[in-house]
């Protein structure tokens, strides 16, 4: 029996305003980048687990961009909304 949830058991949630990039976490959750691009603030949030960004007030979408991902890739919240 596999433990492995996929995303496509999710239905994906509405998109807030300004969102520059989602991100599926392999808990089927999803890390929103949200700002006003490239070189303006910008900050991530996890759906599932609540974690965000510490300093959205420097963080340019580029350098985010690492951040949100690599948070997506090891973050196992499901979603509960």
């Amino acid at each position: 029996m596999s433990t492995v949830l996929r995303t496509s058991a999710f239905t994906e949630p509405e998109r807030p305003k300004n969102l520059q990039i989602r991100f599926a976490t392999l808990g089927g959750s999803f890390v929103d980048v949200v700002g006003l691009g490239e070189h303006s603030k910008n900050r991530w949030k996890c759906r599932g687990c609540k974690a965000t960004s510490q300093f959205p007030e420097e963080d340019h979408l580029f350098n985010i961009r690492e951040k949100a991902n690599d948070h997506a890739a090891a973050c196992r919240a499901i979603p509960l909304t």
